[in-house]
């Protein structure tokens, strides 16, 4: 009698992965599985890899699974967006046991509506109480939050989780963040909905991410972001601001700042001049 192959999940790393992503981070698997493991593992993750949604910009192929993820920050040097940064975080603690729920949630639902939700992935990983572990909005929270109405505060950065419409909670980024908020319910999953959403982000003109570089890493005190040509240093109590000026320069700051291997970074550099001559022209 002959058994049908049982389907590997791709939410969850495997064993070589798990042990691949943790020295990748620099991590040990956590001897505890509690909010300090947690709190230690979110932020080794975010100080190791970069936010960015190069794929996007560029046209190049992008899938949504955590396996994909994996092979593309972890065996290679790149970053990812939501779906992958939080993907990649959520499969390797699964991995480690801890229970993760992958949440559908929305990035500027309180101003585009319920077209919105989809757009974004967050996690629930249930310990003591709830806790939303958030590595994929890039210029956020450095370490998880209980998932509960309140003022958050790290490393100077005001942050809030409030109700919103409909029974959603919206997470409120600092002043300066780039994406200003996202709703999500605790108890809300809908992979079908973010993958639909990330194809329309991936190829759609109107979306947000084809038309505008966009690439963010965490630092000790703050990040560092990139939009199109402008390098931007922001802390709690300071911003700095200097243009990309020419193809070797974006380069070295995606080699030197963003720990990025980006082998076509010409042609990366190529796009981002043709996009000012059409804003120009």
């Amino acid at each position: 009698m002959t058994h049908a192959p049982s389907k590997v999940d791709q939410t969850i790393l495997t064993a070589p992965q798990l042990e691949t992503y943790l020295a990748r981070i620099g991590m040990e698997p956590p001897v505890c599985l509690d909010i300090r493991s947690l709190s230690q593992l979110h932020r080794a993750h975010l100080m190791a890899f970069t936010w960015e949604a190069l794929d996007a910009f560029m046209g190049w192929p992008s899938a949504i699974t955590p396996a994909a993820a994996f092979s593309k920050m972890v065996k290679g040097r790149r970053g990812g967006w939501c779906y992958e940064m939080n993907g990649l975080f959520g499969a390797a603690l699964a991995a480690l046991g801890f229970r993760v729920i992958r949440l559908c949630g929305g990035v500027d639902r309180e101003k585009l509506g319920d077209i919105a939700i989809g757009n974004h992935l967050t996690l629930r990983v249930d310990l003591d109480r709830p806790y939303l572990a958030e590595v994929g909005v890039a210029d956020a929270i450095i370490e998880p939050v209980p998932l509960a109405v309140g003022p958050i505060s790290q490393r100077g950065f005001d942050f809030s989780i409030m109700p919103a419409d409909g029974g959603w909670l919206r997470f409120n980024n600092h002043v300066r963040g780039i994406a200003k908020s996202f709703d999500f319910r605790p108890d809300h999953s809908d992979e079908a909905a973010m993958a639909a959403t990330h194809g329309w982000l991936m190829q759609d003109p109107g979306s947000p991410f084809t038309n505008a570089l966009a690439v963010l890493r965490q630092t000790t005190d703050g990040y560092v972001a990139l939009q199109n040509d402008c390098l931007r240093r922001v802390t709690a109590n300071s911003l700095s601001e200097q243009r990309i000026t020419s193809a070797d320069h974006l380069a070295d700051t995606f080699e030197t700042v963003f720990d990025l291997d980006i082998p076509q970074s010409g042609r990366v550099w190529e796009r981002l001049e043709a996009i000012g001559r059409d804003k120009a022209a």
